[in-house]
């Protein structure tokens, strides 16, 4: 169903149903099922009467359709056809079953709000929506409601009938005042007026939320008026790895967890994470530090979170957050002042509209824990501002601890135990993998196809340049280096387009031309006048932007005020004396417009659109001016990390000498940032062109105090160095400890590349707990087919989890020798593959898609334990039944037929439904052999059929998760008959203590 569809039908709905009122009220049942012009031929006596009603009833449908076809456009593109059909059916069902009739709107004053309660309390919710179906539900309900409320206050019979009520109110004015008053807002601390518009400014505020922020400029502009074209976020976003970087075990809720009686490991322990998706990452914490390199994707991911959670879209691991409401606080905004109290939290994004905010309604998200509060670049401030924002984070944590928080940071900026006192689980942005990355060049030429138009290239040849692009980076092993973060793949992307498909060879390669193509060369290429008129060459533009870059940062700054910019422009134009006669402000101006460079984040302020391009061109400019004692003076200081590493590539030979010199000699006699330093003197071989024989010797010296690498956050830094570090590491990891054997493995994989393939290959005879788990992690940065035969066909994989993530991991799965135990998280809709596989004695499924056929499971006769979940629709779900050795069963609610007919093997002892709701009827669940049930909902709910678990014969142990035990307890037969075991994680309990002590039964409570 389309928007357009959605929005007519519902337009119907609404104008027919006050035709209805109009005509005198529904007389006979039956017409409740008439179209508008078979009720007005059954009402309205003669043609001209009936075709002038009929047009005045259709103004009024084409007038609710133009206020909700554009909100539907919006909203339907999280949903599927089934999703949208259900939606739109719901709202005009529950419009056709409450009564609106002229009564009913008198009792609620005319007010929508007071008759959508009314109407909400009498006509029963409808089942089977999903969190964001029943969200779209709620929301297009109560706009119908209101919509009909205004149009019936508008007809003249409904004036003369308010006239008759009001008169016949008068009688018992005394007791409406009272009843008025009654409906008063509750008042509270919380609350000083009352919480009536809440729901209101909530739904505004999401809107506005999911609008805004799910764009994402390509770094150009068409015209000076025209701001960059841009694409959707939701569409552009690609999901990436992450690692547990905190050093510590931390404890992470997995739905498919191991759940032993005693509950000793409902929450896995995570120990190492690596290679997970920042998904699941975020899914087992309440509060996360993520950090991760310049372009990595921090910021893109806080948005696409805040962005998800406004449209109740999330699915998977993080379907739980569905319902939170996200505040998203840019730290670069509060430099050089105090972080926002809470009720200034949505200034800015949401400046807007904070004039019309109920007072306290941050307070209140915060304080009720269903609050997103997604905080980003603690890296963009000084040291001394971090310590605040870290004082202001504790406070507020400590007067609102429910609430879920991610806070950003570049590593060097935040160390992993940074907010460890905050009880943060700490995680790291890992570099795209092979994989990732083709995912990322797709997904990026879908959303610039959006555009249609503005493009260097007809919207039809895209894909030519798609696959040309994903030819390359497969054929040029270092391309796939080069594009190893968002940020940096993007550029790639858009120079590839942009530049006929030249690509670079190297980083700073990139960011030069990158800066060309936006500052100067698209506008000069295709004539537009305000470029072709200007008197600024490409080297005067670069030469302004480079001053300007420079002088934020030497003075830790990443925002400056438009007049402050304006006065340095025109300072350094005076120096400039071939541009003598243009001012500061002018050209500041045709800078901000034109070259994509510049943007203003706020009002009156200023600054780069990535810290990336400062600091690249704050790195030319100490160059150009033979700024390297500064650098070397900062090189210890995280902010100037990149500045420097990006000055070794330009500086010339004897610059080079004394910027990496002065870093290593600081390195020698400061042991305090000894390490800190022979890093970045490491990193600096990235960039640099040449190296002299005595700097070289220098440099190595510097990298053999860093190696081996021993903790989490040394692989990414010591991948940076590049292919050369490949030579200093060992052929075989025999006589490093298994701490390092492991950390060695990863820097090799996050290096990548031919060479570093053949280098793991040598690794794989080491039988190392934690080097074969690595081993196995490294498989999604290398080609599939090419790792499995030359890695994973030397490694000991029987009792191994291994992790499947894309396609091509999915397809050479039956390479691997001896594997037994499988874990696919990438979408599957073709299970064939298991008819090749060795024999599988744990096989995990947690995103089936679509229409699956379940035949092929019944080749894996060894399988002792299995997990299915996803949104499919499961074919032949009877071959469960033929898996003589299946004990334990995880089965997602999405993916569950009719419990009756659910066909269970007698060899099933342990069986747990996941993300169910209270739509599930658990009466229909027969199986005398289950000794262990767990119940585990997506939300707090009461399933149905609860009373008839009792009936199963051998049943022990429950474990329940999210479930409404008070609501079960006064229900009846809670615990259920011959239960022995209990379980509870984060449900609803009763509030007396005292009612959960069960004779003979072993409680536990988490």
């Amino acid at each position: 169903m389309s928007a357009e569809a959605a929005a007519l039908r519902l337009g119907t709905t609404v104008a027919k149903t006050a035709a209805d009122l109009w005509l005198g009220g529904r007389r006979r049942e039956q017409e409740r099922h008439l179209t508008m012009a078979e009720l007005l031929r059954v009402r309205v006596p003669g043609l001209r009467l009936r075709r002038s009603v009929e047009r005045q009833f259709g103004q009024i449908t084409d007038a609710v359709f133009d206020r909700l076809e554009p909100y539907l456009e919006h909203e339907f593109r999280g949903l599927d056809e089934a999703g949208r059909q259900a939606v739109i059916d719901a709202v005009c069902d529950t419009f056709a079953r409450a009564d609106l009739s002229d009564e009913a709107v008198l009792a609620a004053d005319a007010n929508a709000a007071e008759l959508i309660r009314r109407i909400t309390g009498s006509v029963p919710a409808p089942v089977g929506l999903n969190e964001a179906e029943s969200r779209l539900y709620e929301v297009l309900f109560a706009e119908c409601v209101e919509y009909y409320v205004r149009i019936v206050r508008s007809l003249p019979v409904f004036e003369e009938r308010a006239a008759t009520e009001l008169l016949a109110r008068t009688a018992t004015l005394g007791a409406e005042v009272a009843r008025l008053l009654e409906r008063l807002p509750d008042r509270s601390l919380l609350a000083p007026d009352g919480t009536d518009q809440d729901t209101a400014f909530r739904r505004r505020y999401l809107e506005l939320v999911s609008r805004d922020l799910d764009e994402v400029e390509l770094f150009r502009r068409t015209s000076d008026q025209a701001a960059g074209p841009r694409v959707r976020l939701s569409v552009a976003y690609v999901s990436l790895r992450a690692t547990g970087d905190d050093g510590t075990r931390r404890r992470t809720a997995r739905p498919f967890s191991r759940l032993r009686p005693d509950m000793s490991d409902w929450e896995e322990a995570g120990g190492d994470s690596s290679g997970m998706r920042v998904e699941a990452g975020l899914s087992g914490a309440s509060r996360v530090l993520l950090r991760g390199e310049a372009g990595s994707g921090k910021t893109t991911l806080l948005r696409w979170l805040a962005v998800t959670a406004a449209r109740g879209a999330f699915s998977g691991e993080l379907s739980d957050w569905n319902g939170l409401t996200p505040v998203f606080v840019k730290l670069r905004e509060y430099s050089g002042r105090t972080p926002p109290n809470a009720d200034a939290m949505l200034d800015g994004i949401a400046g807007p509209i904070t004039g019309i905010m109920p007072k306290g309604w941050v307070e209140r998200q915060l304080d009720s824990g269903r609050a997103l509060l997604l905080i980003d670049g603690v890296d963009e401030l000084l040291d001394r501002e971090r310590r605040a924002v870290r004082d202001w984070l504790r406070r507020l944590l400590v007067a609102y601890d429910g609430v879920r928080v991610v806070v950003t940071s570049r590593p060097a900026a935040a160390g992993a135990d940074w907010l460890r006192g905050e009880h943060f689980t700490a995680m790291h942005l890992d570099r795209m993998s092979p994989p990732d990355l083709a995912a990322f060049v797709r997904q990026w030429h879908q959303a610039v196809r959006e555009l249609g138009e503005d493009l260097p290239c007809p919207v039809d040849d895209l894909p030519l340049y798609e696959q040309s692009l994903l030819t390359s980076l497969k054929d040029r092993p270092h391309l796939q280096s080069l594009a190893g973060t968002p940020l940096l793949a993007a550029m790639l992307c858009a120079m590839h387009l942009n530049r006929g498909r030249q690509l670079p060879r190297d980083r700073m390669e990139l960011y030069r031309n990158a800066l060309h193509t936006l500052v100067h060369d698209r506008d000069a290429d295709r004539n537009v006048p305000s470029a072709v008129d200007s008197k600024l060459s490409l080297s005067d533009k670069l030469v302004i932007l480079r001053d300007l870059a420079w002088r934020l940062s030497d003075n830790n700054r990443s925002e400056i005020s438009v007049e402050q910019a304006a006065v340095h422009v025109g300072g350094k134009l005076r120096a400039m004396r071939h541009l003598d006669g243009l001012e500061g402000g002018q050209v500041l101006d045709q800078l901000r417009h034109r070259s994509g460079i510049l943007r203003s984040p706020a009002e009156g302020r200023l600054d780069f659109v990535h810290r990336t391009f400062q600091e690249y061109l704050a790195s030319a400019e100490a160059a150009e001016e033979d700024r390297m004692g500064n650098l070397v003076e900062r090189a210890h200081l995280d902010l100037w990390r990149e500045t420097v590493i990006m000055a070794a590539g330009h500086a010339n030979a004897r610059q080079r000498e004394e910027l990496l010199g002065g870093i290593l000699d600081r390195a020698d006699r400061e042991p305090r940032h000894a390490r800190v330093l022979r890093l970045l003197a490491a990193s600096c071989q990235e960039t640099l062109p040449e190296v002299s024989d005595g700097l070289a010797v220098r440099l190595e010296e510097a990298v053999s105090h860093l190696l081996p690498a021993r903790r989490p956050t040394d692989p990414p830094a010591l991948a940076a160095v590049g292919t050369s570090l490949l030579r200093r590491l060992p052929s075989s990891l025999g006589e490093l400890t298994e701490k390092a054997a492991a950390q060695t493995v990863r820097t090799v994989a996050l290096i990548g590349g031919a060479e570093a393939l053949g280098l793991l290959a040598g690794y794989a005879q080491d039988t190392r707990d934690e080097v074969v788990d690595a081993l196995i992690e490294a498989w999604g940065y290398f080609d599939a087919d090419a790792y499995a035969d030359r890695v994973l066909a030397g490694v000991p994989l029987k009792g191994r989890k291994v992790t499947v993530t894309h396609t091509g991991q999915w397809r050479a799965v039956g390479r691997l020798p001896a594997v037994d135990n499988l874990w696919v998280s990438h979408p599957v809709t073709d299970l064939t593959v298991l008819t090749g596989l060795h024999p599988l004695e744990e096989l995990t499924l947690v995103a089936l898609h679509g229409e699956v056929d379940m035949s092929p499971l019944g080749t894996q006769s060894s399988l002792v334990e299995l997990a299915l979940s996803g949104r499919a629709s499961l074919k032949n779900i009877d071959v469960l039944g033929e898996l003589p050795a299946l004990d334990i069963l995880y089965l997602g609610s999405e993916c569950l037929p009719n419990l009756r007919e659910l066909s269970l093997p007698p060899t099933l002892d342990y069986l747990c439904l996941l993300n169910l709701d209270a739509s599930i009827d658990l009466a229909l669940l027969q199986h005398e052999h289950i000794t262990w049930l767990g119940l585990m909902a997506g939300k707090t709910c009461l399933p149905q059929g609860v009373h008839a678990l009792s009936a199963l014969p051998r049943l022990r142990s429950l474990a329940l998760m999210h479930i409404d035990v008070a609501a079960w307890m006064e229900a009846g037969s809670f615990p259920p008959a011959g239960v022995t075991h209990l379980h509870l994680n984060q449900c609803v309990l009763p509030d007396d203590p005292a009612a959960l002590d069960f004779p003979g039964v072993k409680l536990t409570i988490l």
